[in-house]
């Protein structure tokens, strides 16, 4: 379905879309970095790494980096990303049998964060989690990832703090569950509380913040 759709509008935006070519199909170039976009009568001007290039529309697909390139293109989105990592733990196989179905808490409705929960995959596997940490880097899906120029724009955010001031002991134990197995299985076992520590093998999600609000789901 999301081939067909792409395919469908490539085929309405003639040369209205840019697409970047391999063998008449469609690629990305990981090389062609944007970094500049000038605004003209016909569209719009892309700088990037590669060369200019002319388009009449833009689509930003740009994940973590989608609010810079919008304001990069003069476009205020009203929403600043601000990085949540989340963990996951696998089920070790000969303990796969304690799960059969998909096992979720109930949410609660004041935050957006599902909690920890039990999946089941489509190959067997069973993944317990995810947390939500903050994450020190928009791409940082390891522990101790670190950016100063992404930890500096989260917390010079207003609405970061509106956000650290609400929801900030359930932050605190998000931490805590990240660096202790032992308090991220107790979490896990009220909904299997014969899990263990040693059931668990190690096995990352970005929020939008804006006005200093989780978006519900």
């Amino acid at each position: 379905m999301f081939s067909a759709n792409c395919s469908r509008l490539r085929q309405n935006s003639n040369s209205n879309t840019w697409w970047l070519q391999k063998e008449q199909e469609g690629h990305p170039d990981r090389r062609a970095r944007l970094f500049n976009c000038r605004h003209q009568a016909e569209g719009l001007i892309l700088e990037t790494l590669q060369g200019e290039v002319h388009c009449r529309y833009l689509i930003n697909c740009g994940g973590l980096q989608c609010d810079r390139i919008a304001r990069l293109c003069g476009v205020e989105p009203g929403l600043k990303i601000v990085p949540f990592r989340g963990e996951y733990y696998k089920l070790v196989p000969e303990r796969r049998s304690l799960v059969r179905n998909l096992i979720y808490p109930v949410p609660d409705p004041a935050f957006p964060f599902l909690g920890v929960h039990f999946t089941r995959m489509i190959h067997g596997d069973i993944e317990a989690g995810p947390n939500a940490v903050l994450a020190f880097k928009r791409e940082g899906y390891k522990k101790w990832s670190f950016s100063v120029k992404d930890t500096l724009e989260t917390l010079s955010y207003t609405e970061f703090w509106h956000l650290a001031r609400r929801y900030g002991k359930t932050g605190i134990g998000e931490f805590y569950r990240s660096v202790n197995r032992g308090a991220f299985t107790k979490a896990l076992q009220r909904m299997i509380p014969e899990l263990s520590v040693t059931d668990l093998s190690p096995g990352a999600r970005c929020k939008r913040i804006p006005g200093g609000r989780l978006p519900h789901r």
